[in-house]
């Protein structure tokens, strides 16, 4: 595991010498005592090791904490409405079913992006919920409400329905990854994703979005077996659908526990983590090389309760800081994020300092830019245009000389 000794401070974050010893890894420099708080700047005069050479795509290197010229990027939901040419296609396939069911259709979407602005991160078009049916609940989507489970899971009887996930109804997605990284090469990684088994857990109970998870939340007290029983099944359904997107071409996954956010803390630690935790678990021995990516919406009370998943990388989202992020985590573990996706809505020289602040705030190793969400619908594709634009012209060696003389300080007092 992953989680520091470092004792916590009332504020949670971490105090003693190991916040001084994080900030020395991530390239600062203790410069003077203020009170009884050292400030930090960066070393500026530091000749870091060249960036790997490494085949693998930038975003797999940076995963793995590897040295890079530069933070690659992607953004969550860069397939989508924001784009004129998604928008017209899906006027000719209303479905979003069957746009993300037919492999011509995910392979086009997934590829817009990528054509238009090259990220480092080309991402299957596809859903949480689309595994569902192959391991026995059946869903819809419609277009006001959302998706649908027309039999919600709440008790022993509907465990019955459940089976283990059947690969050959999947197969849309293999061909999918495969077409994918033949079509984009070694000039991007091919990112995978799926659903925490929390986070699909409150669909098939509560039987669709909620604003309030009261049944499953309930059923942590009143059915804690069945509950038990549901997140158990899902944690191997989905631990072999990722190691079937791996062997289909995915070099990179990401977990998207969305909806644990809405548990507190240690609601997240008893009935979220250790089912992530297992997952991590059954991929890592199958699959050692692929890096793992965690994202929590309303992560900032979870992250050091998340470093204990074993995953590569924590995604954060724009709530919080990205510097107190490093600070809270650590140089051992590599970072997702977090730019506002509001930010792409303001003067293109507004989203360009944000996105200076995120990169100098991550540190020149192990970080990932992405936005702290996926991309709002309506958001200017000129924007989205200019945030891979200025990301590319980044080169850490440069960037970083040219920051001297920041300062910043260590949450914890010393």
């Amino acid at each position: 595991m992953r989680v520091s000794s470092t004792p916590l401070s009332s504020n949670g974050f971490s105090v003693g010498l190991r916040s001084s010893d994080t900030f020395l890894q991530l390239g600062f420099l203790p410069i003077r005592k203020s009170g009884n708080r050292v400030l930090f700047q960066r070393k500026i005069r530091q000749r870091f090791p060249r960036a790997s050479f490494s085949s693998d795509p930038l975003l797999v290197q940076a995963a793995r904490g590897n040295l890079t010229s530069r933070p690659p990027a992607w953004m969550m939901r860069q397939a989508g409405r924001y784009m004129a040419v998604y928008r017209k296609l899906a006027e000719k396939y209303p479905s979003f079913r069957e746009r993300s069911e037919t492999v011509d259709l995910i392979v086009e979407i997934s590829l817009q992006p990528w054509r238009a602005f090259q990220p480092d991160g080309v991402i299957i078009f596809s859903d949480i919920l689309t595994p569902l049916p192959a391991l026995g609940v059946p869903f819809e989507i419609e277009e006001v409400k959302g998706p649908i489970i027309p039999s919600p899971i709440c008790s022993k009887e509907g465990l019955k329905k459940l089976h283990p996930i059947d690969m050959d109804k999947l197969q849309f997605v293999g061909e999918s990854l495969k077409i994918l990284h033949n079509e984009v090469g070694q000039k991007a990684a091919v990112l995978g994703f799926v659903g925490a088994p929390w986070t699909l857990a409150t669909y098939i109970v509560e039987g669709g979005s909620t604003r309030t998870y009261t049944t499953i939340k309930s059923m942590c007290h009143t059915a804690p077996n069945v509950l038990k029983a549901l997140l158990s099944h899902l944690t191997q359904a989905i631990s072999d659908y990722i190691i079937f997107q791996v062997n289909s071409g995915a070099q990179c996954v990401q977990i998207f526990d969305s909806w644990g956010g809405q548990l507190p803390p240690n609601v997240w630690e008893q009935w979220s983590k250790p089912y992530i935790k297992q997952m991590v678990s059954l991929i890592k021995k199958e699959c050692p090389q692929i890096p793992l990516v965690l994202y929590v919406n309303g992560n900032g009370g979870l992250l050091e309760r998340m470093t204990g998943t074993g995953v590569d990388v924590i995604g954060l989202d724009w709530t919080v800081d990205m510097a107190d992020g490093r600070r809270r985590l650590g140089s051992k573990i590599s970072v997702q994020g977090n730019v506002d996706p509001a930010y792409l809505f303001s003067p293109l020289p507004v989203l360009t300092d944000e996105i200076h602040r995120v990169v100098r705030c991550a540190g020149r190793r192990g970080h990932i830019l992405n936005l702290g969400h996926g991309v709002l619908v309506k958001t200017p594709e000129e924007a989205v245009a200019h945030f891979f634009d200025v990301v590319k012209s980044l080169n850490y060696d440069i960037f970083f000389e040219s920051g001297a003389a920041e300062e910043l300080e260590p949450v914890g007092r010393l």
